[in-house]
């Protein structure tokens, strides 16, 4: 059975840090794009992160950009999102998605549900202040 799972989500104070793990199972991500996509109450779905297959390339969206690392451990079929200095706009549920074929337009990140083949049932991440 494929399936992706997110965990590491919680509660925690503005400028503290918190780390997503993503486990994948029932197949190989080793050869996929991992994306990580937020949606929050009243805005618009944002792809935060990504990072390639082969090169393991990343990319940010502006506004984690500095702040969020993706990262990826093929030989764990794992993928991750260390988020420091966290802010209160960072509260949303967390997603992580994966593709075999999907790529990185413009250093845009997919965010879309037709562009990754799987994802992940989310996790809450909420910042207080």
């Amino acid at each position: 059975q494929v399936q992706l799972v997110e965990s590491g989500g919680g509660l925690v104070q503005a400028g503290g840090s918190l780390r997503l793990s993503c486990a994948a199972s029932g197949f190989s991500l080793d050869s996929d794009l991992i994306g990580w996509i937020r949606e929050a109450p009243g805005k618009k779905r944002e792809a935060v992160a990504c990072i390639t297959s082969r090169e393991g390339s990343t990319y940010y969206a502006e506004s984690v950009k500095g702040r969020f690392t993706a990262s990826r451990d093929n030989a764990m079929n794992m993928g991750y999102l260390q988020m420091n200095s966290l802010k209160q706009e960072d509260t949303a549920v967390y997603y992580c998605a994966t593709s075999r074929w999907s790529v990185v337009n413009g250093a845009a990140c997919p965010r879309e549900t037709h562009e990754y083949d799987y994802w992940g049932q989310g996790t809450q991440v909420t910042v207080s202040s």
